[in-house]
């Protein structure tokens, strides 16, 4: 019997057969990230697939039985979804909670400008970022308006190769001798993060002729004027695809993985549970939120009592007026399922390489976040640490235990400790990354497979 512990890759295991699998459903996660680039284009995406297997929005249900499949869309920004067990609710439900949101640049409320000749938008970015990493490379426009009937409009432009896309120019090198003494916080100015937006001038126009040949555009597609900006959220992303990396496609490289991929893999896992089991028994619960990445704050983040709204609806329409909800979530389990730091082999020395993440090990297992002395931290019991690890050693899920580097190095949270406060038990899950919250994250094919196979056989326990 052997005692000691080690980390094992998850290639040398797999048998061709699930080799296959692991290709196939990491090319439809591909495909996702290129589709769900905002908050909102991730619940329409969410919506369409949830409801091609059945489920329907629960507003639409005035009873819920066994077997029931029902989603509630949150302000058209986060969602939750639920599969009704035939346990009673009053023993708890699995949880599995991912966020959606991710770091990008937002638009100002009056972003535009023109200055020597240029038509520009000012931005402000959203989420920790390097603000260097968002200079010069090609961006996407998506978002949405509604306009002064309240109609919605959508915006999407830049990702398809007959569109246009957008840029920050960043100072070139042989004027930036100043800039480049600033250390990196600095050096680039958030106010001077300027979406360059248009050159051809208005021959009509009396001042501001660009701004006023760019506004024409806008209108003629979309409807709009200038003040609309004001009803708006737009937002600036990566233009460039998702893709496998490396010369063995064993990485997967692309926008937004922190956390679409947690909250793909949750949705997959819970279609995949009902295709397997014939009757669910304990209630299968999702909460794909918003605003995780600016402190879970908002009607639309998990701080928000939507939630607690949703299960009070299926209690309600379940026809269980006994059941205690603060009961229920004591009798819950939950996966916060978000993802965690892989150890960088480049710069390692920010990392417990013991107690880190290695990329192609398997899913990330974290009992504790936050920062320093565990601060803001959410930290699962002993008894439910193992009760994970049980259900995965049980299941063959390629599984490891870490932490998110050194101690005084920085550190994390998640919406963990939110649901923790309800009396959940509650342990952080989700998929290694490497240059997490830059535009082009870096997970393993494998890892991000071991996540959706984590989160399969948790529902089912």
């Amino acid at each position: 019997m052997k005692l000691s512990y080690d980390k094992e890759d998850i290639y040398s295991k797999l048998d061709e057969k699930k080799f296959k699998k692991v290709d196939e459903f990491t090319a439809n996660y591909i495909n996702f990230l290129n589709k769900a680039k905002t908050e909102y284009l991730c619940v329409e995406e969410f919506t369409k697939i949830l409801d091609k297997n059945k489920f329907v929005d629960i507003n639409t249900k005035s009873k819920l039985e066994v077997g029931d499949r029902v989603y509630f869309v949150n302000k058209e920004k986060s969602i939750f979804i639920a599969v009704i067990g035939k346990d009673n609710l009053q023993n708890g439900v699995n949880i599995i909670g991912a966020h959606i949101d991710s770091p990008r640049l937002d638009l100002k409320p009056m972003p535009m400008y023109e200055n020597k000749g240029i038509c520009l938008l000012k931005t402000q970015f959203y989420g920790g970022i390097k603000k260097y990493q968002w200079m010069s490379i090609p961006l996407a426009m998506y978002g949405v308006v509604y306009n002064e009937k309240g109609e919605k409009i959508k915006i999407a432009i830049g990702d398809e190769d007959i569109e246009p896309c957008f840029t920050i120019a960043d100072l070139l090198p042989h004027l930036a001798k100043d800039q480049m003494k600033a250390n990196a916080n600095e050096f680039i100015d958030p106010e001077k993060m300027s979406i360059l937006f248009g050159n051809i001038k208005d021959k009509e126009a009396k001042e501001n002729k660009v701004k006023e040949n760019v506004l024409k555009i806008l209108n003629k597609k979309y409807g709009i004027k200038e003040i609309d900006f004001a009803r708006s959220e737009i937002s600036f992303v990566p233009s460039f695809k998702a893709k496998y990396v490396g010369i063995d496609s064993s990485l997967i490289g692309g926008y937004g993985q922190d956390d679409r991929v947690c909250a793909y893999s949750t949705v997959q896992a819970m279609l995949e549970v009902l295709k397997e089991e014939k009757e669910i028994k304990r209630t299968m619960v999702a909460m794909l939120v918003d605003k995780e990445e600016i402190g879970s704050i908002g009607n639309t983040s998990m701080s928000t009592e939507a939630f607690d709204l949703f299960i009070n609806k299926i209690i309600a329409k379940s026809g269980k007026k006994d059941v205690d909800k603060l009961e229920l979530y004591y009798n819950s389990k939950m996966l916060s399922a978000d993802v965690s730091t892989g150890v960088d082999p480049v710069f390692e020395e920010v990392s417990d390489v013991q107690n880190g993440n290695i990329l192609g090990c398997g899913v990330a297992l974290e009992k504790y976040t936050g920062s320093g002395g565990k601060y803001n931290a959410s930290d699962a019991n002993a008894k439910y640490v193992s009760q994970v690890m049980s259900i995965f050693e049980k299941n063959n899920v390629a599984f490891q235990l870490g932490t998110l580097g050194k101690i005084g190095k920085g550190g994390g949270g998640t919406i963990a400790y939110i649901l923790a406060n309800k009396g959940v038990d509650v342990i952080d899950c989700g998929t290694p990354v490497l240059a997490m919250h830059s535009p082009f994250e870096i997970t393993s094919k494998f890892d991000v497979y071991m996540t959706y196979e984590a989160y399969r056989t948790f529902f089912k326990s």
